[in-house]
């Protein structure tokens, strides 16, 4: 059994986008991994186990990051959807600077450097907006 004192989850497809997203994350989350697909009995229990606990659903910007989704979405109608930009299309893809400020906008505290980043690149974008 997972611990008990984490009550933020995020749901994501692979271990890939739970270890970039971990690297992010500045307070103690439950990151748990359907590998793409998830069984109804899998989903049951999942939704059984998480049901008293803030869960958030950040899944790939692709056709099976939308099909799981959808079945998360009809069995925790309570959960929160966090989605990154489609051109980065996979969250392992997405830069960290990208995912802290998903990540940050639903209120999951997040390691300074990677917002330092994002203020940089953000920058650096008006400047050459401004050429």
């Amino acid at each position: 059994m997972r611990d008990a004192q984490i009550e933020k989850v995020i749901i994501v497809e692979g271990s890939t986008d739970r270890q970039k997203i971990q690297s992010v994350l500045n307070e103690p989350v439950d990151i748990r991994c359907t590998n793409g697909t998830i069984s109804l009995s899998k989903l049951d229990e999942l939704v059984d186990e998480l049901e008293q606990r803030d869960v958030y659903i950040l899944a790939d910007a692709d056709e099976s990051g939308e099909k799981l989704r959808k079945q998360l979405r009809r069995e925790m109608p309570n959960a929160a959807h966090l989605y990154i930009d489609r051109t980065y299309r996979e969250v392992a893809n997405a830069p960290r600077y990208h995912l802290a400020t998903v990540l940050l906008a639903a209120n999951i505290d997040v390691k300074a450097e990677f917002l330092k980043q994002m203020k940089d690149v953000m920058k650096n974008e008006q400047s050459n907006h401004d050429k």
